[in-house]
């Protein structure tokens, strides 16, 4: 059998247009000098690659693009970061996943965004013999194609000794409305990688460690939830760890997610502990937002560890 691929990041797959500083979007056909206006790979699959990529794993993306230009472009820039693009089905008739999204001068931003050809992609899509050859499977956004379909996916992996995750795109607000939904994918989770509104949502607990436990009982092993500026949490069977963020400026939030559990991925590969894995996602996290877009950041681990080392936490700064 050839050597196991580090990595599968199999689900939404997305290019985003980003400008920033946005303030107003101008009235009728008024026009905005900005500083500022990229295009990156993104999604929750794809930013996760990208990052994984850069702190040297083996990354295979998969998941649903168009035929179209936006789909060549996501394919040259993945492939720039060192993604393997292989996986990836090209879909006629659909347009590949896009999102513009106007950077407020906080850092946080509106989105606005066309599903595209990620919505198209269901279990049949999976590529299986690569799954089976993978060290880890993570499913980014399981709600687009259901946790029924996602479940699918899941189970085969880990029933061939593959360490399953996956996180969520919907906001917290719209989670409360899928979690009957994606509630089947849960049973096959080793980690689950939300953030804390998405907690609040699936659960409608008002306490993010409770809410957490209650993802437990639905059958995760362990969730790593973030938590904006104060960091992460992760909580198993074992109890329940908090993770401070590092203070950084805070130019752009897009993609921090991403790399939080890109960061946590790549330390379990690396056989460290569940505390130092979601560290070592703070410092990506908190990398990738020192500029704009997913890709932010001519990283590598060296430099995401050093900077965890460097850098002074947020419980660390007087406010």
């Amino acid at each position: 059998m050839p050597d196991r691929t580090e990595v599968i990041a199999l689900g939404v797959h997305v290019v985003d247009v980003l400008v920033r500083p946005v303030e107003q979007i101008p009235e009728q056909q008024g026009g905005q000098l900005v500083e500022q206006i990229r295009i990156t790979p993104a999604g929750t699959a794809g930013g996760t690659a990208i990052t994984l990529a850069k702190l040297g794993a083996d990354v295979k993306s998969a998941g649903a693009i168009g035929t179209d230009e936006l789909g060549d472009v996501l394919v040259a820039l993945l492939a720039g970061f060192g993604v393997d693009t292989s996986l990836l089905v090209r879909r006629e008739g659909v347009q590949t996943s896009a999102s513009v999204l106007p950077i407020r001068p906080d850092g946080s931003r509106p989105a606005f965004h066309v599903v595209g050809a990620n919505g198209t992609y269901t279990a049949d899509d999976a590529p299986w013999d690569a799954i089976a050859r993978a060290r880890h499977l993570h499913l980014g956004a399981p709600e687009f194609m259901g946790g029924e379909e996602a479940a699918k996916i899941l189970s085969f992996a880990r029933e061939r000794g593959v360490v399953t995750s996956a996180d969520l795109l919907a906001p917290g607000e719209q989670a409360a409305q899928i979690a009957d939904w994606v509630g089947p994918a849960l049973a096959h989770l080793d980690y689950l990688l939300p953030n804390e509104e998405q907690v609040l949502g699936l659960t409608g607990s008002k306490d993010l460690r409770a809410g957490c436990e209650e993802l437990l009982e639905g059958g995760v092993g362990c969730v790593a939830a973030t938590c904006g500026a104060e960091g992460a949490v992760v909580v198993d069977g074992g109890g329940c760890e908090r993770v401070p963020a590092f203070a950084t400026e805070v130019i752009d939030t897009t993609g921090c997610g991403d790399a939080f559990s890109a960061g946590f991925l790549r330390g379990l590969l690396l056989g460290r502990g569940r505390r130092d894995a979601a560290v070592l996602g703070c410092a990506t996290a908190g990398l990738v937002a020192q500029g704009l877009g997913s890709d932010h950041g001519e990283f590598d681990l060296a430099a995401a560890d050093a900077f965890a080392v460097d850098t002074p936490t947020n419980q660390e700064v007087p406010s």
